[in-house]
This record gives C-alpha cells, sequence and structure tokens, in this order.
C-alpha cells in the first residue's frame, strides 16, 4: 500500500511542534514495553527494529519525501491537514524545512534484535541530532510502535512456546531434536494483513522452522540477510485441505487417503485434515485398513483434526461411551501402530505415523495437551502444533504494555527531566526520568549523565539516515537460542 511517510502518524502529533515551550532544541525519548498482566511473561524478544529502519526511515523517506518534489510533499501535506483540522491549523514550515535537510536528524540506539528485554527496561532510544528538529522525535511515536509491537509480541509468544517444548522434550525424550517443527505457523489468514503477517510469522521463525507463512521468508530475506539456499528460514510439507477431501465425495474419502499416500505422496511427509465428515471412523477404521500402506512408505502420513476441543481429540475424553473417544487419538495411533518405548521410559509412535493440531491451540492448551500426554506416557515428541492467528492475533499493543514517552528534553539550553508518574495509576504507567542506560546485567539506570548515557547495552542503529550495526537472521537466532 502506497502511503507518504510524512502522513504515517496521529493527527494530535502534527500540532506538538507548536506545544513544545519556545527553543525547545531536543526530545530524547524511549520505546519501553511496560509488562502488564496480559503476556504471563517478564520479558519481551527485541525484534523488527531493523525492518522499522530500513523500509520506513530509509526507504520510503527517501522514495516518497526527499525524492519527490518539495512542493507536491508540502502541498499534499498542508491539504492533510487543512482538510482534516482546518485551513493553516498547523503549518508547514517545519516539513519543507526537513525536505531541505535532506535527511531525517535522528540518533536511534537500540537493544541487539534478539535480546530478551525485561519489562520496564527501555529496548530504543531516539533523539534527534539538530536542534531545528526536536519536534520529529515523537512525531514517529505512532509509526514506530505499530511497527514495532506485532513483531516483538509474536517473537516472544513464539519463545515462550518454545520453552514450553523445549522443557517437555527434555522431560520425555531427554533432547530437544525436532523441537525446530514441533510449532508450525498457521496464522497468515487471520492475521490483519499481509504486512502484519509478515511480521508476525517473522517473529515466529526466530524460535522455529515450520511456517506455512511465505512472506515471512520473504520479511527475513528482505530486512534480516536471510538467504534460503544457502540456510533454513522456514520450511513446509505438503498438507490437504477440506476441498481436496471432500471433491471425491463422502464415500470415497478412504480412497482419497489411498491415492494420497501411495499415489501423489508415495514418500516423504504428507499432511491430511481427517474430519471432513467422521473423523473417529478415520482413526478407528481407515487407518487400520491402511496400516500395510502407511508401514510400507518411506515416511510419514501426518493426521490432522481440525475441530472439537483439541485437548480431548488429541489425550481423551474419558467421561465418553466411545472407547476411541475415551482413549484419544494419540493412544489410537498407538493401538495401531505400535512404536518404541525410549530411554526415559515414554511411548513414541512408529516414524510412519504422526499428527498435528492446528485448530485453537494456545499456549495454555498446549501445556495441557502436554501434560497429558506425559501423565499418559508418551513422549512429546508425538504433537506437532499448528500455531494460528488464536495464538498471534489475539493480542494487542498493551499485551507487553509498549509505550513510547520523552523523559529528557532541552529548552533554550536548560536540560530538562521529562517523566510522568499518575496518582490514577497503579504504577504501571510511571516513566523513568532523563537520559537513559540499559546495564550489561539488563537493568535500567535512569537520571543519567551524558557520558553515562553513552555506555550499556543500548547500541546505534540508525544515525541521521544511515543504518548502523546491521544484524541477521543466524545471528538473532543464535543470540536468542543459544543464550
Amino acid at each position: 500500500m502506497k502511503l507518504h511517510p510524512i502522513h504515517l502518524t496521529d493527527f494530535y502529533k502534527v500540532g506538538h511542534i507548536q506545544q513544545y515551550p519556545a527553543k525547545t532544541t531536543k526530545i530524547y525519548s524511549n520505546l519501553t514495553p511496560r509488562g502488564g498482566p496480559y503476556s504471563g511473561m517478564d520479558y519481551t524478544v527485541v525484534f523488527g527494529i531493523q525492518y522499522f529502519i530500513l523500509e520506513y526511515l530509509m526507504k520510503q523517506f527517501d522514495e516518497d519525501f526527499f525524492s519527490v518534489n518539495k512542493a507536491k510533499v508540502v502541498s499534499r501535506y498542508k491539504r492533510r491537514l487543512d482538510n482534516a483540522l482546518g485551513e493553516d491549523s498547523v503549518g508547514v514550515s517545519h516539513v519543507a524545512a526537513l525536505w531541505d535537510l535532506g535527511y531525517l536528524p535522528l540518533l536511534i540506539k537500540a537493544l541487539p534484535e534478539g535480546t530478551r528485554c525485561d519489562h520496564r527496561v527501555p529496548m530504543l532510544t531516539i533523539t534527534n541530532t539538530h536542534a531545528d528538529f526536536s519536534w520529529l522525535v515523537n512525531y514517529l511515536e505512532t509509526l514506530l510502535s505499530t511497527s514495532l509491537w506485532l513483531p516483538m509480541t509474536s517473537a516472544s509468544t513464539a519463545d515462550k512456546y518454545r520453552q514450553l517444548l523445549d522443557k517437555y522434550a527434555i522431560q520425555t525424550t531427554g533432547t530437544t531434536d525436532g523441537v525446530d517443527f514441533q510449532a508450525h505457523d498457521f496464522s497468515m489468514r487471520g492475521l490483519p494483513g499481509v504486512e502484519a503477517a509478515s511480521m508476525s510469522g517473522a517473529g515466529h521463525l526466530l524460535s522455529f522452522l515450520g511456517t506455512d507463512t511465505i512472506p515471512a521468508i520473504d520479511f527475513l530475506e528482505n530486512y534480516y540477510g536471510a538467504d534460503s539456499d544457502s540456510e533454513i528460514i522456514g520450511m513446509s510439507v505438503p498438507a490437504t485441505e477440506h476441498s481436496v477431501m471432500c471433491l471425491r465425495g463422502k464415500d470415497n474419502e478412504i480412497e482419497t487417503f489411498r491415492e494420497l499416500i501411495e499415489d501423489v505422496y508415495p514418500k516423504g511427509i504428507v499432511s491430511i485434515v481427517s474430519d471432513s465428515w467422521d473423523y473417529w471412523k478415520v482413526i478407528t477404521e481407515f487407518l487400520p485398513q491402511l496400516k500395510d500402506k502407511i508401514l510400507a512408505r518411506d515416511g510419514k502420513v501426518v493426521i490432522r483434526p481440525d475441530s472439537g476441543d483439541p485437548v480431548k481429540i488429541i489425550c481423551g475424553d474419558y467421561e465418553s461411551d466411545d472407547s476411541a473417544i475415551a482413549q484419544g487419538t494419540i493412544q489410537c495411533l498407538w493401538d495401531t501402530f505400535g512404536g518404541t518405548d525410549n530411554e526415559q521410559g515414554y511411548k513414541v509412535l512408529n516414524p510412519h505415523i504422526g499428527l498435528i493440531y492446528g485448530d485453537s491451540i494456545t499456549y495454555d492448551r498446549a501445556d495441557e495437551i502436554l501434560s497429558n500426554l506425559e501423565a499418559a506416557g508418551f513422549a512429546s515428541s508425538n504433537i506437532v502444533f499448528g500455531v494460528g492467528s488464536f495464538t498471534y492475533q489475539m493480542v494487542t499493543r498493551d499485551t507487553h504494555g509498549f509505550a513510547v514517552k520523552a523523559t529528557y528534553g532541552i529548552v533554550d539550553g536548560e536540560h530538562r527531566e521529562i517523566f510522568k508518574d499518575p496518582k490514577t495509576d497503579n504504577g504501571l504507567k510511571r516513566s523513568a526520568k532523563g537520559l537513559l542506560r540499559v546495564e550489561h546485567d539488563g537493568s535500567i539506570k535512569d537520571q543519567c549523565t551524558s557520558e553515562e548515557e553513552q555506555g550499556g547495552l543500548l547500541q546505534t542503529v540508525f544515525l541521521d539516515s544511515e543504518i548502523k550495526n546491521i544484524t541477521t537472521l543466524s545471528e538473532i537466532r543464535e543470540r536468542l537460542n543459544g543464550s
């Protein structure tokens, strides 16, 4: 979608240049995840800053602001503001002056991407490098926030899933081998647009390798130096949908299974949606009939239920009078195909058969499923989760409490510390004061001197329209998963 970068803000921001004290020459702000009751975490994964810089502060400002005729830039800005706020309510001289300058006079410092940033610790600071453009710092708050909260939230959620899956894998298999593919991103259709799906899907791929979100791979190649020719960014497998399973008719469903596993995909992994009509008939009648064909394949047939209560479908509904429903899918597959007991004493299904569940999976449901499987004597590796928009879309900016706040400014040569501490608040919205520094132990030091602010973990990533300290997907993964 083609937009003008100088328009990418809230209307209330445009008048702040008139509202700041006269002779304001510096504003210094920060992006901090303040936390709160919604994330279930005490940290946030830093991710998306390089994308924000490359796409918006460099590409879009270059192509659609600085490279456009000055009169056109100014006139369309004036038209937008005049039509919405009233003629000459704001003025345009500052925008014309920015065009004349020819670059964005900003210094942005940030924690390295892939860092787990404790809540209430700033992950990014931004200030102006030219005294005439202090207005620009918080003018960009809206763009900064809308560009970063989602990829960071999804990266954090994926990391939370990863830790859960790693825990159960160690307990029931003794290794985390295979966990890379145990949470598969199904979320694209449920995200609010292609850009959101790309940002969120890329966040998922910091912790996992399984995805059906193709543009997330493009995102990581475009903005994070990834290369699918030389590294695994994301992978998937052939999979059916209901149109495939239903088109031959209900009476031919078992033939559809047979054709898929013998003719279309005689080897390798194939995922088959199995609840178009009678899921338990598939499990208790079709699969036993196809057992020899499945075991003879060089690969795995993955069964995919797509409706119902995932905990009960996978682990069993002990209140049911139907023995298959009472036992659940994993036990039924074990009864049909068997498997082995691993060194930890847990059952592992025959490698020719598997299960993926991708409907309405949440972290809590995944935890309950893995706990129930462990209690029943099954290894966690017997299940793959399709993690969709029920996980990645049921979030907001407030899930991790993201906020951009100014903490320091200079007015007519006077250095001023800025802070807020609302009496009506419970402390969540209390801000830091003055110049900030993130110490090497990850804690925050505020009210710094200029010299103190230069140190710490925050590193320069953008200076006067140039990107600094470029990072790659492989470095981010190592930072996140190697720690």
